[in-house]
């Protein structure tokens, strides 16, 4: 199963839904704003994308500002604490398909995955 990360709201997260929709793939919609994801599920997909919890946020954004993210040195559970407290500030969107993870920034990220 295909799963989705999504903010309607998003360009970036509505061209990679619409990317899935016209290859045909059936996915599972999640709109992490509503319904965010576990710290279990951030570890996952952290450890799927290759990378370490903080390059999953999103460093443009004013909560991070706000919460004085910049200069603060976390560790990486402290970093799956903060996104899954607050969602706003993970990269969107992100899709899972067959076990590998891609952010969709730019979409060929996630043509990567469909393809392999």
């Amino acid at each position: 199963m295909t799963k989705i990360y999504h903010n309607p709201k998003c360009t970036k997260s509505r061209a990679a839904f619409e990317l899935l929709e016209s290859r045909g793939i059936e996915c599972e919609v999640v709109k992490y704003l509503d319904d965010p994801p576990s710290e279990k599920e951030l570890r996952q997909i952290v450890k799927m994308l290759g990378i370490k919890p903080r390059e999953l946020a999103r460093k443009g954004e004013s909560l991070f500002k706000e919460l004085g993210l910049r200069d603060k040195e976390l560790t990486d559970k402290e970093w799956i604490t903060i996104l899954a407290d607050h969602p706003k500030l993970i990269e969107r969107p992100i899709v899972v398909h067959n076990g590998k993870a891609a952010i969709g920034r730019p979409t060929a990220n996630i043509e990567a995955i469909l393809d392999s």
